[in-house]
Formats: C-alpha cells, sequence, structure tokens
C-alpha cells in the first residue's frame, strides 16, 4: 500500500467511519465494537473508490441488516444477547455479491468481500447479512 492508499484510507478511518460507527450502533440498539482492517480495504492504485465503494460494500448493507433486524424487541434483545463484535476485512477470495462472504460465530460477525467489486449489490449484501444474522440468533 503506497502513501496515496495510505492517506485515503486514514482519511476514511477519521472523517467517514465515526458517522458509520454511530450509525452501526443505533441501528444495533447497543454499543458494537467495531475492528476494520484498513491495510486490508486499501487496494493499491485504488485509493480514489474508497469513498464511494466501502460504503456500499460494508457499511450500507451492515446498518441496513441491523436495522431490519431490531425493527421490533424480539429482534433488539436477541441480537445484543448475542452479537459481541464486528469485524470487516477484505482477506476472503470472493468478489460475488451472493457470496459475500460473511460469518458469525462466537460472537462475532465478519464481513470479509473485495471492496471494489460489484458494489452497487447493495441489496444482496444486506440480505445476506441479515439472513445470516436472523439463523443464528
Amino acid at each position: 500500500m503506497g502513501l496515496a492508499e495510505r492517506r485515503a484510507a486514514k482519511e476514511f478511518e477519521t472523517k467517514r467511519f465515526p458517522q458509520f460507527k454511530k450509525d452501526i450502533d443505533e441501528a444495533a440498539g447497543f454499543d458494537v465494537p467495531v475492528t476494520v482492517a484498513w491495510e486490508t480495504l486499501a487496494l493499491d492504485g485504488e485509493s480514489h473508490l474508497y469513498d464511494e465503494c466501502w460504503p456500499k460494500v460494508y457499511f450500507v448493507p451492515l446498518i441496513a441488516a441491523l436495522k431490519a433486524i431490531t425493527i421490533d424487541d424480539m429482534g433488539k434483545e436477541a441480537l445484543k444477547a448475542s452479537l459481541k463484535k464486528i469485524e470487516i476485512q477484505n482477506r476472503a477470495d470472493t468478489s460475488n455479491a451472493s457470496r459475500f462472504a460473511a460469518s458469525f460465530e462466537g460472537g462475532t460477525l465478519l464481513l470479509d468481500n473485495k471492496p471494489h467489486t460489484n458494489v452497487d449489490d447493495v441489496k444482496d449484501r444486506t440480505q445476506s447479512i441479515q439472513s445470516l444474522l436472523e439463523s443464528k440468533l
């Protein structure tokens, strides 16, 4: 990762991520620890895509899925009892939104997908996250 990528990733982390974190907590109904492996999201030569792609691939579908689950008290209680943390990274070898690499084990929701592929498949990723969580809660 070059200087341009590090700068763009740091800017996203410091300027955009705090609002996404607030939105995640609000959607979940509690403060959820979220870790992002920024260095795995920051692809060489693609820093100009971070602001557009990262929200659509990771944060918007996550927030929408959490909102759908916590639509009632049963969902809120189930999520709060089960979800301990969220990890976001780009380590899996997948780019197809229908194969969005997400897992939920031991209270950890792991979202792992290429950050600049199929970016407009937000609904598919949202549905994948929601279905995964609902099946495990």
